[in-house]
């Protein structure tokens, strides 16, 4: 039977994780090894100066006090070393969109990208609405079904796929490309009681221009979006197109 692992970083006992676990728990060998609280944001960070603590919690469950990444590492090197790799790695369900840059901050998709880095299969998977009216069954059943085709299909080596499920979903499925950045930041400044500035983090939707090849474009189009995510960042083009700066640097060179 195959061997799923299931992570987050909405924390161990988030209802998005429950719902998925719900869903593909007759697939398999179901793990899960995730934060022992919400780390959103966090993205494929790592805890350095601190230990990371692990605590069994109940059959086949793992909480950690770590980041997403710091779990999936230790679910990896620690739990189900090779030749135990799970055959496949299912981040989320995450409460809340992961589309155009913010696949750069996410956890979610963090935690996802570290099991690809170690050669495990591995899908991040995220509703794209934020509020407590978040229904996560339907895009826990579109996962069950993905998780059984990767499982029989397999995934290209060097990627991931980064799925979107709108609130309403109206049943259809795209393929497409990581957005540009189509939100701006927010900052909403105060002061605390003793006269320090703060600043609260938001973000505000900018829907004009929306490249209809794209994530935001299928989910605003009430379907479901699955971007493959490479691992490789490097930008070949400006390989051969700075090719030429070599010589310049290395004129700066003293002896």
């Amino acid at each position: 039977m195959p061997h799923i692992l299931i992570g987050n970083d909405d924390g161990i006992y988030a209802a998005g994780l429950r719902a998925l676990v719900e869903a593909v728990k007759d697939l398999g060998t179901i793990s899960i090894v995730a934060p022992s609280q919400e780390r959103s944001g966090a993205s494929q960070s790592l805890t350095l100066r601190q230990p990371i603590f692990c605590e069994h919690v109940a059959e086949h469950e793992w909480s950690i006090d770590g980041t997403p990444t710091d779990a999936m590492i230790v679910a990896l090197h620690k739990l189900f070393p090779p030749p135990q790799r799970p055959d496949l790695v299912i981040s989320g369900i995450n409460g809340g969109a992961n589309m155009g840059e913010n696949v750069f901050y996410s956890g979610t998709v963090g935690a996802a990208m570290e099991a690809a880095i170690n050669h495990v299969p591995a899908i991040a998977v995220s509703v794209a609405h934020h509020g407590p009216d978040i229904a996560y069954e339907p895009a826990a059943q579109f996962t069950r079904r993905l998780a059984e085709i990767t499982l029989s299909e397999g995934l290209p080596a060097g990627m991931l796929l980064n799925v979107n499920v709108p609130l309403h979903w109206k049943g259809g499925v795209r393929f497409t490309r990581q957005s540009k950045k189509v939100t701006r930041n927010v900052l909403r400044e105060g002061s605390d009681p003793r006269g320090r500035t703060y600043y609260w983090l938001s973000e505000q939707q900018m829907v004009d221009e929306v490249d209809p090849e794209s994530d935001y474009a299928a989910v605003f189009g009430g379907d479901v979006s699955i971007t493959p995510l490479e691992l490789d960042r490097t930008h070949e083009a400006s390989i051969h197109q700075l090719s030429h700066w070599a010589k310049l640097l290395e004129r700066s060179y003293v002896r």
